[in-house]
């Protein structure tokens, strides 16, 4: 498929192998009057690999105020816009919410074109219930915040979802531990990459084995509920017995 005039494309695009694209997405990015990026350097090592050679040009949280009206006005006009940020899903823990607000509030036409997800890859391979899963993404840095957010999520009966960075990996683990206890969760680091590593068991476990080194790569954290809900739903269900 070409791009559409007047049409905003939200394109997901690889978290780490460059393989991990859409066809329908390089068509996109083929043909779009304008790629939108995150970062036009990390974008246009996809495009290359691709033999994609579009007109990029930034859209990050620090430009947003700025950019977006000159998208809107450069779509009213006809061009089409590919967003993309540096890994997944635009939107998903990353820029794209105030484009796609104002696009919507102009009018125009906004498409997913949907592919890789961080979470969604993470929660596939965790061997946590995916049945219903709340999605968190990054926690405070800041260590109380951080603990009240987890409080916040301790009763909740179903997986939860977050994203953390490398080197506050121990803390978050030890705040998980020490605020929710030792229930399963899954770190994912470096998923779809050479080194991809998911160590999954209860969190004292987990914590153990990561305090004896430094963490290095983007890191998925999957995290058990209570689980209460699914136990008081399979006592009351007599093909559960």
């Amino acid at each position: 498929m070409e791009a559409a005039a007047g049409v905003l494309y939200v394109v997901a695009t690889p978290i780490g192998n460059l393989g991990d694209v859409t066809l329908r997405a390089i068509e996109v990015l083929r043909t779009a009057d304008i790629i939108a990026a995150e970062d036009t350097r990390h974008t246009r090592k996809l495009l290359s690999r691709h033999g994609i050679h579009g007109q990029l040009t930034s859209y990050h949280d620090h430009n947003k105020h700025e950019k977006a009206p000159v998208l809107i006005h450069r779509m009213r006009e006809g061009q089409s816009v590919a967003l993309v940020t540096d890994a997944g899903t635009p939107l998903v823990s990353d820029p794209g919410y105030f484009l796609v607000n104002e696009a919507h509030r102009a009018g125009l036409s906004v498409v997913a074109i949907p592919g890789p997800s961080a979470a969604i890859a993470a929660l596939s391979v965790a061997g946590l219930p995916t049945d219903a899963f709340t999605f968190v993404g990054y926690l405070s840095n800041r260590g109380a915040a951080r603990r009240r957010r987890l409080a916040e999520l301790a009763d909740l009966p179903h997986t939860l979802v977050l994203f953390e960075s490398p080197h506050r990996l121990v803390k978050c683990l030890t705040d998980i531990r020490d605020v929710m206890g030792d229930r399963e969760v899954a770190v994912c680091r470096e998923l779809t990459k050479q080194h991809e590593e998911v160590v999954r068991g209860p969190v004292a476990e987990v914590l153990a084995a990561f305090e004896k080194g430094t963490v290095r790569g983007e890191v998925t954290l999957v995290v058990a509920g209570t689980g209460r809900r699914r136990r008081k739903a399979d006592a009351n269900d007599p093909e559960a017995s």
